[in-house]
């Protein structure tokens, strides 16, 4: 499916709510759009937050490059392999309930509510005071948020 406001909608990306096995938010959706993104099949719209946004937020958060991650995830041949290759570069403590509470805040703030009401003012629903923060917005954007 496509929108105007958006373009592609991949509606099989994990919400950013979900939490990888090792608990962090976040990290399932950026694993799933590398790759599609190593298969080229990353929609336009998603290619220009990919490594960045969240993407780099996490890895900023982790001490890693968003390359390597992408690199894991081109060069294994599963799930299993990209989960141990991942173990081993990142940092023993994880932080998880620090970045976990960074990722469903992000939009709170004076300047993420000011960024977040011009991405509403685009998508055409500015009304909407039940989206409050970015993750809210990428739910709804893939209609799990009605």
């Amino acid at each position: 499916m496509s929108r105007p406001d958006t373009g592609v909608v991949h509606y099989d990306l994990p919400s950013p709510y979900i939490p990888h096995a090792c608990g962090l938010l976040h990290l399932p959706r950026f694993i799933a759009k590398a790759k599609k993104a190593v298969k080229g099949e990353l929609g336009k719209s998603y290619q220009r937050n990919y490594k960045k946004g969240f993407d780099r937020f996490l890895c900023l958060h982790l001490g890693i490059d968003p390359d390597e991650v992408e690199n894991i995830v081109r060069e294994s041949d599963s799930d299993e392999e990209i989960d141990r290759r991942l173990a081993e570069i990142l940092p023993e403590d994880l932080k998880i309930a620090k970045w976990n509470r960074e990722v469903v805040q992000k939009g709170l703030s004076p300047m993420g509510r000011e960024s977040l009401q011009q991405a509403k003012r685009k998508m055409g629903i500015e009304d909407r005071d039940d989206l409050i923060t970015f993750a809210d917005m990428i739910e709804f954007d893939e209609e799990r948020i009605p």
